[in-house]
């Protein structure tokens, strides 16, 4: 990353108009998270939310990820996962499908009509969504303790549904709008913006944790004492020095490549030609990013989802299964898992095992061999020692599954290793509600996405400052 040339970059106007743009788009998203649905008394609606949200692990995994748009009833409620979904259908059809695959090669014309097949998949899923979130609200949230929506009418329920898809709608138009900028992929950095934005509440929770001191203090060699529980004291230590360790195997992990020389026999230049001209093809450990990561806590909380849908029913036939769903595909609480079940196992190898899968699916779409092969083929490009066409292919190919082997169960381990520290938390000093695995998949997230949105400022700096390049700025 060249940090000198990034702020040089900002002295260009077109990069300010690009960031002062993305910079926009975010505070107005986070404008929207604080629109409740037009309902009867929103501030009771919130109320019981929020205390539905601090009981479940679930609730609080879908607030982390909607930067809190759940706890306040938002418009924007049901957020990215219409999008999400419907782009990995999309992407799963265009494998499929030899029409949309032929189609998907055909360049741009072809890659904006799937977009667009996947922008109007997502408007039935939005809807589907919010259907099942006022249905969730009105049987299970809010029947118990209070009469809000306890008999609400058609016009409520209509305009309850088309706000929150009208939301989601207008949240993936905004990451579009952000894409398009070229510093980082919009749907990504909302998700980004959303997890920063409960950081604070975060840190609040934790210092007023650490300051109480109705169970004693901190004894320095039995010489003075310092006014902090003793207890959060050692366990934030031991959990932000294993957080800095983690984070620097995240940013190794995802910077690290593979470099392949490529020699060219022949290369022409306008009407110059070159020969013995030599290049780079850098192939990433982790060419997916953050995506995997993304889709499969997406994908994960489906069945708990659904789970909640079929336990508002009240039907009896459908409580045994919607139970089963809500307890296996949650974030398993220590309190309740003390590790000696299967069931508190379910999620965490689902989730490994889904990270592993979509790092295979979605370097497949990210990087093709055989395109690669042919364009090098094409401009006379060849790999020492490997022959030009299928030889090539078939090299890449080998390499990029060995890399996507190494790297996919690493970013699979990081990914549970939250999980592992809850239990051993639990197991050896009786801590429980730590809330490690929902804020390990935030800071999972969170890295991914601002080493990609870096490498991507980066990118459009060195285009914005070519003309002002000199050999010193490499040094």
């Amino acid at each position: 990353m060249n940090w000198k040339v990034i702020l040089k970059s900002f002295k260009n106007k077109d990069m300010q108009r690009r960031i002062l743009t993305v910079f926009g788009l975010i505070v107005a998203y986070r404008f929207f998270a604080h629109i409740p649905v037009p309902l009867a008394a929103p501030t009771e609606l919130k109320a019981v939310v929020e205390s539905v949200i601090s009981g479940s692990d679930f609730g609080g995994f879908l607030n982390l990820l909607s930067g809190g748009a759940l706890a306040s009833f938002s418009i924007v409620l049901v957020g990215l996962s219409p999008y999400i979904t419907a782009s990995i259908i999309s992407q799963l059809l265009t494998k499929a499908v030899p029409k949309l695959e032929e189609m998907h090669k055909d360049g741009e014309s072809g890659r904006r009509r799937i977009n667009q097949w996947t922008r109007i998949m997502t408007v039935p899923l939005a809807i589907v969504q919010s259907i099942a979130f006022m249905f969730i609200l009105r049987q299970s949230v809010l029947a118990g303790n209070t009469a809000v929506l306890d008999s609400s009418s058609t016009i409520e329920w209509v305009i309850g549904v088309t706000a929150m898809s009208a939301g989601s709608i207008l949240l993936m138009w905004l990451g579009e709008l952000i894409t398009e900028q070229g510093i980082g992929n919009g749907i990504s950095l909302m998700i980004f913006a959303g997890i920063i934005s409960q950081l604070p509440t975060t840190l609040a929770s934790i210092i007023q944790s650490l300051f109480d001191t109705s169970t004693g203090q901190l004894s320095v060699f039995g010489w003075f004492d310092i006014p902090v529980n003793p207890s959060m004291f050692w366990i934030i230590t031991i959990i932000s020095l294993v957080s800095l360790a983690i984070l620097y195997l995240l940013v190794k992990i995802n910077e690290a490549q593979r470099v392949i020389t490529i020699n060219y026999a022949k290369r022409v230049h306008g009407n110059t030609a070159y020969s013995g001209v030599k290049s780079i093809l850098p192939v990433k450990l982790i060419a997916a990013g953050v995506i995997p990561v993304i889709f499969a806590v997406a994908f994960l909380s489906l069945p708990a989802f659904l789970g909640q849908v079929l336990k508002a029913t009240k039907n009896p036939a459908f409580t045994d299964i919607a139970n089963n769903l809500v307890k296996w595909f949650q974030a398993p609480n220590p309190a309740q898992f003390s590790g000696s079940t299967v069931e508190a196992l379910i999620y965490p190898v689902v989730y490994f095992l889904l990270v592993i899968l979509f790092t295979y699916f979605y370097t497949g779409i990210v990087f093709n061999s055989n395109e690669i092969s042919e364009n090098l083929q094409n401009q006379g490009g060849f790999i020492e020692g490997v022959r030009p066409g299928p030889s090539t292919q078939k090299y890449l190919s080998r390499t990029v599954n060995r890399l996507i082997l190494f790297g996919s169960i690493v970013l699979g381990l990081v990914a549970v290793m939250p999980f592992v520290a809850e239990w051993i938390l639990y197991a050896f000093a009786g801590v429980t509600n730590t809330k490690l695995a929902i804020g390990g998949t935030g800071v999972l997230i969170v890295v991914s996405v601002a080493l990609e949105s870096l490498r991507q400022l980066n990118s459009r700096a060195l285009m914005v400052t070519y003309d002002d390049f000199k050999y010193e700025d490499f040094k």
